[in-house]
């Protein structure tokens, strides 16, 4: 019971966050564009936080593998964010640029900016909770944290530039781009409870004396 408590209140903070750019979406004009950009900058803060969970292994477990894997994944993860990046800023950039590419409304930027800020304060909120306070730390491998981002980026990266080409070619309504957030959220809490629940069981297990 208590095991679940962290990844409840994780699921509730990722659920309020992520409501942001849907309010963004609604309240402000938030376009489609701004919307790309916004999941693709989320993909760069995962990736870094995910060295950052290595090079942990590496200092508090002294795990050389885990050194040699931040290098490697640090290179792999920044070339296929680079490219995902490309195809966002090439196929959905508009032609005007400037604060009109990410907000209808005279907010501009900072409506952009806004859930950005809190899309990174909540992942390093769950690297410093989660992966460091309650020791996941302890039980994660460097092969599984090698891992671990790309199931849920692959799998954004094609809903997202899929989902990306409908709201266009419907001229971006707002309903598409609504349903599109909603997607985009149900991934990220399946990928986050899946990863979390198998860490916390395992720290139990640990912590959970074995009988003759």
């Amino acid at each position: 019971m208590l095991a679940a408590l962290p990844i409840q209140l994780s699921v509730l903070v990722l659920i309020a966050v992520n409501l942001l750019p849907l309010g963004g979406v609604l309240f402000y004009g938030l376009t489609v564009f701004a919307v790309m950009v916004l999941f693709w900058a989320e993909n760069v803060v995962i990736g870094i936080l995910n060295v950052a969970k290595m090079l942990t292994l590496f200092k508090l477990r002294g795990d050389l593998g885990a050194l040699g894997l931040a290098i490697f994944f640090s290179m792999h993860y920044g070339i296929f964010t680079l490219v995902h990046g490309v195809f966002v800023f090439t196929l959905f950039s508009p032609d005007d640029g400037g604060a009109s590419s990410f907000s209808t409304e005279d907010a501009g930027f900072g409506v952009f900016a806004i859930p950005l800020l809190a899309l990174i304060a909540s992942h390093t909120l769950s690297f410093l909770f989660n992966f460091l306070w309650q020791k996941e730390y302890m039980v994660v491998t460097a092969n599984e944290l090698m891992a671990q981002p790309y199931g849920r980026v692959i799998a954004l990266h094609v809903t997202i530039l899929l989902g990306g080409f409908v709201v266009m070619s419907l001229g971006a309504p707002v309903y598409a781009l609504v349903l599109l957030i909603l997607i985009k959220i149900a991934i990220d809490l399946a990928a986050h409870v899946h990863e979390h629940r198998k860490l916390q069981s395992r720290l139990v297990e640990e912590a959970t004396p074995t009988t003759v």
